[in-house]
Order: structure tokens, then sequence, then C-alpha cells
């Protein structure tokens, strides 16, 4: 997009405090990620021996980019295609392609989020009945094979307009009034339901069975250099760097705030919160297991979508208590995937607002009713399951971790701004931790590791696919690609 646009912008709003941005933070990285995704790939990565390679991705590349992002979006003031304009005119299409990933997340992530509300008023009569994988498919409608169609599934169209509305009225309130308010309300009361649905998992037959499954450390996993792609992979997406949100969040920082110290507290908050989710859920399956008479391995759908709409409904009509189990699992996935979802489209709207020279609310809406109907169109439909899980597997591994990568080799081999980056990390936070190890981790090490999953995920798109019809790849995910690629 051209960056001639000279309209004045709205002035720049600010949170409230420290703590307001720390909450909207963690609560952007506390996402359906961080519940289905987590687990599993801790799983089948060696089990305890997951954590070694976790925490050394958490060090060697989640918190550099997180600090990245934070020095990128305090120092330069502004939404992605701003902050990248004032660095080097040359950079500002990056700008606009982390808005098109933002704009393209948004309008599949709205639909997984509806369905967790809609499973939150289902839990409490346990409507899904004796057979939950049927009730999910009948729910969504889905059609027995993955060609377009623009059917809508009114059961899925209901939730996701409410979805739509929460978060175009909260980002069209402001940061302080409606981002930050919306946070301060569903961080805390999504903390306390998760903690309370933790301690009744652990209390399940059986429990201990899936901790042992999920926590006994299988050490050989170490060597294979997949686990430690995984590893980085999670924290990678979990946090939420890298494709314009913390760029953005951080924006609205006051002009002395501690980054670092705030960098610290979120990623590990949000590191902590991933352990509370593999332990509330292997809990779970452990009870699972025991009532089936299995092992925890023997079990179907530990992770992603077939997690929370097939095994944990089975699971929460097995259980005593299952009404209640349901409404805290269900209402506390949809609290994590609407804080999230409102970090998204914070990334879209402001964008929209410092180009046209709109206001932040009538820039809101018109992006985000335009992502909405989208949203409806290509994911509320019959077919909606499988263009969804085409667009996000290709936006994520494609998309996003190329976006990182331009980033780091942008700012660190072509413009060499590392330097004072890093100067503004120090001079405005609390403590001068960020050394010169940060400018070798970014412009050296985080590329390299997001260089490898990359060419990985792309080579093997394209020679062995995804997993569906060559030509419906096509269409929803390099074809998806390409239009972002001319849009910026």
């Amino acid at each position: 997009m051209s960056s001639s646009t000279t309209q004045p912008r709205p002035q720049r709003e600010q949170w409230s405090g420290q703590l307001g941005f720390l909450m909207a933070a963690v609560g952007s990285a506390i996402g359906l990620g961080n519940i289905w995704r987590f687990p599993g790939v801790a799983y089948t990565n060696g089990g305890g021996a997951f954590i070694v390679p976790y925490i050394v991705a958490l060090l060697a590349a989640g918190l550099p980019v997180l600090f990245l992002d934070y020095a990128l979006g305090h120092r330069f003031r502004g939404s992605a295609p701003a902050v990248f304009r004032r660095l080097s005119r040359r950079f500002e299409w990056l700008g606009w392609w982390q808005v098109f990933i933002n704009f393209v997340i948004m309008t599949y992530y709205a639909v997984i989020v509806g369905w967790s509300l809609a499973y939150t008023v289902f839990s409490l009569t346990l409507a899904w009945g004796d057979d939950a994988g049927s009730f999910f498919y009948g729910y969504i409608g889905l059609a027995d094979a993955p060609t377009f169609s623009s059917a809508p599934v009114i059961g899925v169209l209901v939730p996701l307009v409410i979805v739509w509305a929460f978060g175009i009225i909260t980002v069209a309130r402001g940061v302080s009034k409606g981002v930050e308010k919306a946070n301060r309300l569903f961080l805390p009361l999504l903390v306390m339901m998760f903690l309370v649905l933790v301690v009744r998992a652990l209390l399940l037959p059986g429990a201990t069975d899936g901790l042992n499954a999920l926590f006994t450390p299988q050490w050989g996993a170490l060597g294979d250099y997949r686990v430690w792609m995984a590893a980085f992979g999670q924290i990678f997406f979990s946090l939420s760097v890298g494709f314009g949100i913390m760029l953005t969040y951080a924006s609205y920082l006051k002009p002395r705030s501690n980054l670092v110290g705030t960098g610290l507290t979120a990623a590990f908050a949000n590191s902590s919160f991933e352990i509370l989710a593999g332990i509330g859920v292997f809990a779970t399956l452990g009870f699972m297991a025991h009532v089936e008479n299995v092992s925890v391995g023997e079990l179907d759908g530990i992770s992603g979508v077939g997690l929370s709409f097939v095994t944990f409904p089975t699971v929460i009509s097995q259980m005593p208590g299952g009404p209640l189990f349901g409404v805290l699992f269900f209402g506390s996935f949809s609290m994590a995937g609407l804080t999230s979802f409102i970090s998204i489209l914070q990334v879209v709207a402001p964008a929209v607002s410092e180009k046209t020279g709109w206001s932040v609310p009538r820039s809101t809406i018109v992006a985000g009713v335009t992502s909405a109907v989208l949203s409806i169109v290509l994911f509320g439909t019959t077919t909606g399951l499988y263009n969804l899980d085409v667009v996000d597997a290709y936006i994520n591994n494609i998309g996003v971790v190329g976006s990182a990568i331009l980033m780091c080799v942008g700012i660190g081999w072509v413009l060499r701004r590392t330097s004072l980056l890093q100067r503004h990390l120090n001079l405005v936070s609390e403590t001068r931790l960020v050394g010169w190890w940060w400018k070798v981790l970014i412009v050296v090490v985080v590329p390299m590791l997001l260089g490898y999953m990359f060419v990985q995920a792309a080579y093997s798109y394209a020679t062995t696919g995804y997993g569906y019809d060559g030509a419906f790849e096509a269409v929803f995910g390099w074809g998806m690609l390409l239009v972002g690629a001319l849009l910026t």
C-alpha cells in the first residue's frame, strides 16, 4: 500500500497504567492455543522432557522477539504500518502484511470462540448426549467433502454474530475504556474459573495416570530436532509475537514504561497458564482413560478441535457434576478466546484509522464488519471447518513465521537498528537487562531457527500438501497468501 497518504490521525490513546497494559498483553497471549495446543504438543514431544526445549525456546526466541515488538511499538508509536514506515518507507509493506495476517486470523478465530460460547450453553443440559463426535459435526453442519459451500449454519451464525458484536464494540470504545476494561474483567475470571476446573479435574479417578502420561520425561526425545522445533513453534505462536499484536499494544504505553519487566512478567504468566492447562487437560484425560479402561496413549483427540469439542464433552458426560465442569471449561475457553480476539482486531482497526484519518470507532466498524462478513461466508458454513483448517495452517506456518523472519532480518541486517532498540529498551525500563546477547539472538539465532521452520513448512506444503485436495489448498492456502502479498 502506498505511504503517500497524509490524513491527520486521531490523537493516540494510552493505557491507564502499566497494570492495564500487562493484563491486556497477558490476555492476548493466553488464548485458545494454550488450552487445546500446548498439552498435546508437550505429550507427543517428550512429556516432561519437553519442558527443557520449551524453556530454551522461551529464552532464546520468545522473549527476544517479544522485546523487539515492545521496543518497536513504544519507540515509534503507531500501528504496524506506521511503525515500519517510520523505520524506513521501504518497510511499510511489512506492517501491512502483519495487518493482513491479523485480518485473516480474526475471520476464523471468531468462529472457534463462537463454538465455545455455544458449548457453554450446551453444557447446562449435556446437549451432545452419548455421541459428542456426531453432535459436534452435526452442530457445525460439516459437509462430507472439503469443497467450498456458502450455505450458512444457523447454529454457528448466532454465537458468531455475538462474538463480532462484542469485539467491535470493545475495540471501538478505545484501549482504556474498551480493551483494558474487558481484560480487567475477563482475565481474573478466566484464571479463577480455570483454577477451579483444574482442582476438580485433579480429584477425578485416574487423574494421576493422566499427569504421569503428560509429565513422565522421555529423555531420548531431546535428541530429536523435531521436538526442539515443536517447542520453538509453541512458544512463538502462544506469545502472539512477530505479527503486530504486541507491537500495537506497546504503542499505547506511556513514555516511561518498564518494557523489560512487563515483558518478562507477560511471558512467564503465559507459560505458567500453559502448564496449568496441561495439568487440567491431562488430569481429565486420565479420568477418561480410567472409565474406558485403556491407557491415556490409546485415547483419540488429545489436541485441537477434537480435544475441545469431542473428547472433553465425552468426558463431561461421564463425570459427576458434568454440567458444572462443562460450564467452567467452555466458559474459560470462551474468555481466553475473547481476550485474544480483541487483541487481533486491535491491530487492524488502528492501521485503518491512521491510513484514512477516520476515527477509531469508524475504522473499527468498517474493518470489523468487513471481516465479520467474510467470517460468516467462509467459516460459518457447512465447509467452514475444512476452510478453517487450511487457512490456519498456512497463515501461521507461512505467513506469521515469514513475518517474524523478515522483521528480524530487516531490522538487524538491512536497517541495522538493533542497537537503537536495545538502548530504548534499557532507557525506559527499570533495569538494563538487555545486552549484546539480545542483538545476537534477533540478528542470528531467531532468523536461523524460524527460517528452518519456514523452509520445512513451505517445502512440505508445496510437495505433499497439508492433507487436502491440491486445488482446495491452492485456493485457501497459497491463494490466500498470494492475495495478501498483492494487497501489501
